[in-house]
């Protein structure tokens, strides 16, 4: 480096300490140091906790499949995003929304609704960073005012009396005859969903402890009418993204399987 260019430097330097306490004396404000690392490493932590605290409030949450009862589609322990938004503004859940439910009382058995047990991960969990347990994800199949019949010659659930189409999203077993063989037969009907709740069912039709088993059957001699639909209070949003793992990252729909439904009358 040649004198005039550590001279030119020097000046620049003087130039810039010149401006700095010309700024500090026009504001009557020393000149601001900058934080140690050590501080900006909590302040961007707490920051950070903050929005995932809003984010699970008001946005999205994290869960996690607890069974195999949403196969093919969704596997038994898949990472989820949930759609806490999807009931703002007077929203409702749809026929075909994949959804996930509070617990309405003794559908999950002890080991499903434990949830994460490591100190780390439920304090994680508190926060919406890792998936909580005590949930359940099912299909909607009927809304209020529904009625769902099972089955016709084809072995398809109905909804106000037009068969769906579910192959797109439903187990196909050789050995179950019908989409809706949990009750022990495929001859049932549910319905009208009364109003404010919603019946749900798991795309693994022969494996899912979903609306089909608390029905009232015939044969039943202490059960209680209703135990079968959902209350829209407990649902928590709706699935849209698969997570994890990441070979199946993706989008979660109902297509277009209930398109010529109509409304109940």
């Amino acid at each position: 480096m040649t004198s005039d260019q550590a001279g030119g430097t020097d000046s620049e330097e003087q130039a810039r300490r010149s401006a700095a306490e010309l700024g500090s004396a026009k504001t009557g404000r020393a000149p601001r140091e900058p934080l140690p690392l050590w501080q900006e490493t909590i302040i961007l932590l707490g920051t950070a906790l903050v929005l995932a605290v809003i984010i699970k409030a008001v946005l999205v949450q994290a869960f996690y499949i607890p069974s195999e009862s949403m196969e093919p589609g969704l596997v038994k322990n898949d990472r989820i995003l949930v759609q806490k938004w999807s009931s703002w503004f007077g929203g409702e859940p749809e026929r075909g929304d994949v959804v996930v439910f509070e617990d309405p009382g003794g559908w999950l058995g002890a080991g499903e609704s434990a949830g994460p047990t490591n100190p780390v991960a439920k304090a994680l969990a508190k926060v919406g960073l890792f998936p909580s347990g005590g949930h359940l994800v099912k299909r909607v199949i009927g809304v209020p005012g529904d009625t769902i019949t099972c089955c016709d010659a084809k072995g398809r659930i109905s909804v106000n009396g037009v068969a769906l189409d579910e192959t797109s999203y439903v187990k196909q077993e050789a050995k179950v005859e019908c989409a809706g063989p949990m009750t022990g037969n495929c001859k049932w009907s549910a319905g009208p969903v009364p109003k404010g709740h919603v019946f749900v069912m798991g795309d693994n039709r022969a494996h899912s402890a979903d609306s089909t088993v608390h029905m009232c059957t015939a044969a039943a001699t202490d059960c209680v009418p209703g135990r079968e639909f959902v209350s829209e209070d407990l649902i928590v949003g709706k699935v849209f993204l698969l997570l994890w793992p990441l070979g199946r990252f993706g989008t979660v729909d109902g297509g277009t399987v209930f398109a010529d439904v109509p409304d109940a009358s």
